[in-house]
């Protein structure tokens, strides 16, 4: 949890304001949570869970049998094709 204390318009205000009524939370900042919720994907993910990621690498491992894909990129060559070098 993080504390903050914000200055929002008056729109902002009254969409909070329904948000809250319409699920019945207890404050605005609530509201503000449920918000984020619903609508935050779209801006950014949320922390990836570790079923996600094993179906990630199982996705990932099928594709390179599929395609009979054998070569893998080292770290010197990942950092050389980042222009991390």
């Amino acid at each position: 949890m993080v504390s903050m204390s914000i200055t929002v318009n008056e729109y902002t205000a009254r969409v909070l304001g329904v948000i809250k009524e319409k699920f019945g939370l207890k404050d605005r900042a609530k509201a503000l949570d449920r918000f984020t919720d619903m609508f935050g994907e779209e801006f950014v993910e949320k922390e990836i869970n570790e079923s996600t990621i094993k179906e990630m690498i199982n996705d990932c491992d099928n594709w390179e049998k599929k395609h009979k894909f054998k070569r893998k990129i080292t770290i010197k060559e990942l950092d050389k094709l980042c222009e991390l070098n």
